[in-house]
């Protein structure tokens, strides 16, 4: 009877092996589905826009992304939501030229002196190098200018953690400032599919682990 039973009691072992590694599997392989189909638009949040504001702030992003935010915060001056749109820009470029200067040429031949003459610099210095510490290095510059409802411009998937840094840093300060999150299209990013493009893919991934860092190592 016990030689009987060893063929039942070795088949009874493997459904439970089997059992046991296809939960996991399982598991991955509807977070990967999950990420694939909702993980994009994990990182965008962008508030509802509100009828008027006393600034939008643009923050700095690479080349294509700036050219997006300040399109978007060039609309919203169409719109007459801001009285001002803000750049966040550093002093000098790598090879000494003003970085002001430059923007101010560009918005003018681009958007007409009307639009350009709106624009407000807020210069950063050259150890900036996070959403964190932009956010710090532009609230004296709100001070300064007593804006106190502020739109910040950005792009969508940096939204959630924008708003999450900027939120935060503005309470830990005291100022009296309401604050609007406005996130714009990208041309780096695209929330559905974005594992479809390499560049989409690599932003996801660079803004997840950032979000990540934050909460891990900062949160306060």
């Amino acid at each position: 009877m016990a030689d009987a039973a060893a063929p039942e009691l070795l088949h009874t072992r493997k459904r439970i092996w089997l059992r046991a590694l296809l939960i996991p599997l399982l598991m991955i392989a509807a977070m990967v589905l999950f990420l694939m189909r909702w993980g994009g638009e994990l990182l965008v949040s962008s508030d509802p826009l509100p009828a008027h504001v006393d600034a939008a702030v643009i923050l700095q992003g690479s080349m294509l992304g700036e050219i997006a935010r300040v399109a978007g915060a060039v609309r919203l001056l169409q719109r007459g939501i801001p009285a001002q749109a803000v750049l966040s820009v550093p002093a000098l470029s790598y090879w000494g030229a003003s970085v002001p200067d430059q923007a101010r040429g560009y918005l003018e031949r681009t958007y007409g002196p009307e639009i350009a003459g709106r624009f407000v610099f807020c210069e950063t210095g050259p150890g900036v190098d996070s959403t964190r510490e932009e956010a710090e290095a532009l609230l004296p510059c709100i001070r300064q200018h007593g804006w106190r409802t502020v739109l910040i411009v950005t792009s969508d998937y940096h939204s959630r953690r924008a708003g999450f840094l900027w939120r935060r840093i503005v309470r830990k300060s005291g100022l009296p400032i309401q604050l609007w999150i406005d996130g714009v299209p990208d041309p780096e990013y695209n929330a559905r599919g974005w594992w479809r493009r390499r560049i989409w893919a690599k932003t996801w991934y660079d803004e997840s682990a950032k979000a990540i860092w934050e909460e891990v190592f900062h949160f306060k």
